[in-house]
């Protein structure tokens, strides 16, 4: 059996990478994307490789990384652009293959495995790939070619900006055996203090390590663990086309002012709720469960979750069911103020699945129209068209979809 040709594509400092492309006089120039300060979201997300030599870092604040760097650019962040580029590149790969998963707006893995015949070897296809994503977009593109996903991703992390490496059966050993084990994906640090532990501090002494022993330390998840590092994982790579249903759908936000009491909260709330309930509809997606995250002031968290009356997409039964979890976690007059506030919903089904179960009354179908023809408005006129009497006069709540946006699974780059 022949191996599989796996590439991991990473466009290289994406969200700085398309504010030079949006506006060519900041090419050659350190660039940092960054949160409205205003907002209090005032930390880099991204910055260019620029940026990057000078030492500026994600997640830190613009005040830090203006210290490092005093001739940076910030910019502030264009989501709708960054979506917009992102299924710009997404075409291109889709050119080569169908098989194409996602792993945020700038990653994605492709199988080319049966894309030979039409355009040559797994570099051969990189290299196009690489050259199309530059002259089409202006964007540049670092991709590893390998015969699995894990090490795919390792070789785009390997060589940065604008490179192809190759980790093969030949020289997997050479390449990855000798990198740290947080290099490797789904390894985060407190792993990897645990791994050090047991002295493992390489990829190549986690492969040679006793399969029981990893096991009895990390379960199920440190076998596979060990598995990718011997280069055994088999995953396969979703079709862009093939419907997946996510573990949970939610939004937060980090609060303009402090929020100091529960009334100002359930506003914010009933804002989230509206947004995560928008976002179920447009996945075909009811949920069941509720969870609430607070961050106070003094950066503590408290979290609590708990089921709906029912399974539904309905934000005023995900706010009710979020508002009550939060009174019964937190107590304003004994706790500092909250900073940021997230909610979710999961343990998620397909809608047509329970509509078909008869499991809904009639209120429930008029208010489930009600919420679509909402969402039609603001997806043709955006967010702010329509808003519950409650948030009209909040200066707490968010004021549009931007508000909401997160970066990627990694903040940024």
């Amino acid at each position: 059996m022949r191996d599989r040709v796996i590439l991991h594509c990473d466009l290289n400092n994406f969200y700085a990478s398309v504010e030079t492309v949006l506006n060519p006089e900041l090419k050659g120039k350190p660039v940092a994307v960054c949160g409205d300060p205003e907002k209090r979201h005032g930390i880099v997300l991204a910055k260019s490789e620029l940026a990057k030599s000078a030492g500026v870092k994600t997640a830190e604040t613009i005040w830090q990384a203006k210290r490092k760097c005093p001739d940076l650019i910030v910019v502030p962040p264009t989501y709708s652009e960054y979506v917009r580029y992102s299924k710009a590149v997404k075409e291109i790969y889709l050119s080569y293959t169908s098989e194409v998963e996602s792993f945020g707006l700038d990653e994605c893995w492709l199988d080319v495995t049966g894309s030979g015949k039409l355009f040559g070897t797994g570099p051969e296809i990189a290299e196009s790939i690489r050259r199309s994503v530059k002259e089409e977009t202006g964007l540049t593109v670092s991709i590893g070619v390998s015969f699995n996903k894990i090490f795919a991703k390792l070789g785009s992390d390997l060589k940065k900006p604008d490179a192809v490496t190759v980790i093969d059966r030949d020289n997997f050993k050479n390449i990855v055996w000798k990198l740290g084990v947080g290099e490797m994906l789904y390894v985060g640090g407190a792993t990897v203090d645990r791994l050090k532990t047991l002295g493992i501090k390489t990829i190549g002494e986690l492969a040679a390590a006793d399969p029981k022993t990893i096991e009895r330390h990390f379960g199920k998840n440190g076998l596979k663990m060990y598995e990718n590092a011997r280069g055994e994982n088999a995953d396969p790579v979703r079709s862009y086309y093939e419907k997946s249903i996510p573990e949970s759908v939610g939004h937060g936000t980090t609060t303009p002012e402090d929020v100091k009491t529960a009334e100002e909260a359930e506003k914010v709330i009933f804002a989230l709720a509206e947004m995560t309930a928008f976002r179920l509809r447009g996945y075909g997606l009811k949920g069941e469960t509720v969870s609430v995250d607070l961050r106070s002031s003094d950066l503590k968290h408290k979290s609590k979750q708990g089921k709906m009356p029912v399974i539904s997409d309905s934000a005023d039964m995900i706010s009710a069911t979020a508002i009550a979890l939060m009174n019964s976690a937190y107590d304003f007059d004994n706790m500092p103020p909250l900073r940021t506030i997230t909610i979710s919903v999961s343990k998620l089904y397909a809608s047509e699945d329970l509509m078909q179960s008869s499991i809904f009354d009639e209120s429930d179908i008029k208010s489930g129209n009600l919420d679509r023809s909402i969402d039609n408005l603001r997806t043709k006129f955006g967010y702010g068209v329509v808003k519950r009497g409650i948030n009209m006069d909040s200066e707490l709540s968010p004021k549009d979809s931007d508000d909401f946006l997160p970066f990627d699974r990694r903040n940024g780059q």
